[in-house]
């Protein structure tokens, strides 16, 4: 195989495209295939920093590491960060260019980012054996065809096969596959191999009658039905979801090592980023986490996270607003732990400078922390290493926000007495580490030290690895693919591309004027 691939499209979003792309990743690599994952644009909080420094989503950095490969900005050449309803910061190979309206961007910047992210693809296509790429929403938002660079604009481009999927425990994915084939136009329709159903329950035979309609109706076949699998924790786009918490409840059953549990409470604050970071302490057997929106929710929690956030002085307003401020306030008086990640940590300091994310200028912190905060234009992106209680600590920096420390102590240090980042006062803690939690020996003394501040009788799994329960919930991706798919018409696909003579579906999309590559009119292929 040489420069093989595939779009794996989504009737909806969170069909499941990107376990799907990250299941295929994985059996591939097993079959001894050099594979790698792409995303031409991906809208996203929960971001990812590469070695090279290079921002892109974290799901595909999960699909890279599905795949066994380093993650790179080729990989995910768009990122659009939500900072608002209607606009975004747009991240290009890895690093900020501006801020654009949703009516800029599909208005002119996304026809311009067209060609960077075709050269992309092409680059991983002579580099990998297969490219399996990942769509965003449906390919059928006709609304938004003319200037699509991720769902059939790159297919179109790369002539690759599409697989589309559907989440049939939603109910109606027949509908789905159809109408989403439908409104496509010819050209596009030419691409649309076949589909793949996801989270089924049930007896599969009920199913396959309406699958063998469904072939008949549109001339595509079904590649396989994924069954409906509990605690399939990947790293999302967006969400509130706590990804390994039920996988490992459900795969392990996980009782408390001491004779308590520890209750974790993680502030849902608003344009959350990377909630991700808490997965780690939710893997811990005996680690409750929840997330809060609430004071009295905070009552009875032994930590209290505040995360990281894509609005610092927003979620600050909304902490004040729904009286949070002051449940975080009472709780740093009775020594009680909290912890802030990256925007959650430059809130709990004394005052923010803020004339690039908000605009909001001086701006008053909540005080927790002997901290100032200064927004610079330049975005730190970084993989940092250092230590903390006495434990090696890896993670990743995504920031606009510098602390200045005036107080307290380093959180993170550099194991010979210098701070590389983060305060320490009393019971509250803050950094701008994403990630740090991962790292097995600093969670667990991370713990001890919140389960004696609550006087808690807890104590962590002294074997709990969170890289090798990642590993396993990957593994059982693959293993999705490989025992529930037609793995051998997907490696057809992925070499040779869509078959020919694939049906036209009417009405077809109306022909664009002015979109790139508009091909023919749906009447010219009937």
């Amino acid at each position: 195989m040489s420069g093989g691939g595939l779009l794996v499209a989504g009737t909806t979003s969170d069909a499941g495209k990107s376990v799907v792309t990250a299941g295929i990743c994985r059996w591939l690599v097993r079959q001894g295939v050099k594979v790698a994952p792409f995303k031409g644009q991906n809208m996203s909080l929960n971001s990812f920093v590469t070695r090279e420094g290079a921002e892109i989503g974290r799901a595909q950095a999960m699909q890279a590491q599905a795949a066994r490969v380093e993650p790179s900005a080729l990989m995910n050449p768009v990122l659009l960060k939500p900072g608002s309803d209607r606009s975004s910061q747009v991240v290009l190979m890895g690093r900020p260019v501006g801020e654009l309206s949703a009516r800029g961007y599909h208005g002119g910047r996304q026809k311009t980012l067209f060609e960077p992210v075709v050269q992309c693809l092409e680059e991983l296509r002579r580099t990998y054996d297969a490219v399996i790429c990942e769509g965003a929403g449906s390919p059928a938002e006709i609304n938004l065809r003319r200037t699509d660079i991720v769902n059939m604009g790159i297919a179109r481009a790369a002539r690759l096969p599409v697989l589309v999927v559907g989440d049939i425990d939603r109910g109606g994915v027949f509908a789905q596959f159809f109408g989403t084939t439908a409104l496509l136009d010819a050209e596009d329709q030419k691409l649309v191999a076949g589909y793949l159903v996801n989270k089924f329950r049930g007896d599969v035979t009920l199913l396959e009658p309406g699958l063998e309609m469904l072939h008949g109706l549109t001339g595509r076949r079904t590649f396989g039905v994924l069954p409906y699998t509990h605690g399939l924790g990947i790293d999302e786009e967006d969400g509130l979801r706590v990804s390994l918490r039920g996988s490992v409840r459900e795969s392990v059953v996980a009782s408390p090592v001491g004779e308590d549990v520890l209750r974790v409470a993680v502030c849902a604050v608003p344009l959350m980023s990377n909630f991700t970071d808490v997965d780690a302490l939710a893997a811990e057997p005996g680690v409750v986490v929840r997330f809060v929106d609430r004071p009295e929710e905070l009552t009875d929690a032994d930590l209290v996270i505040v995360p990281g956030t894509r609005g610092t002085v927003r979620a600050l307003e909304w902490l004040r607003a729904r009286g949070l401020a002051d449940a975080l306030a009472r709780r740093a008086a009775d020594g009680r732990p909290v912890l802030g990640i990256c925007g959650g940590y430059q809130l709990l300091g004394e005052h923010i400078d803020d004339e690039v994310e908000s605009r909001a200028g001086a701006v008053t912190g909540l005080g927790l922390l002997p901290v100032r905060v200064r927004f610079a234009r330049e975005k730190t992106l970084t993989r940092p290493s250092g230590q903390a209680l006495g434990q090696p600590v890896e993670g990743y920096e995504i920031h606009h926000g510098v602390a200045e420390v005036l107080g307290g102590e380093p959180f993170l240090s550099d194991g010979h007495g210098h701070g590389l980042d983060g305060c320490r006062a009393g019971s509250v803690w803050g950094t701008h580490w994403h990630g740090s939690l991962e790292s097995d020996g600093f969670r667990r003394a991370f713990l001890r030290v919140v389960a004696a501040a609550a006087g808690r009788r807890f104590v962590p799994a002294p074997d709990t690895s969170f890289a090798a329960l990642r590993e396993e919930q990957l593994d059982r991706l693959g293993d999705l693919i490989e025992e529930h798919a037609d793995t051998d018409a997907l490696l057809r696909l992925i070499e040779g591309g869509a078959p020919s003579g694939l049906p036209f579906i009417a009405p077809g999309a109306p022909a664009l004027p002015g979109a790139p590559d508009a091909g023919t009119t749906p009447g010219a292929a009937q």
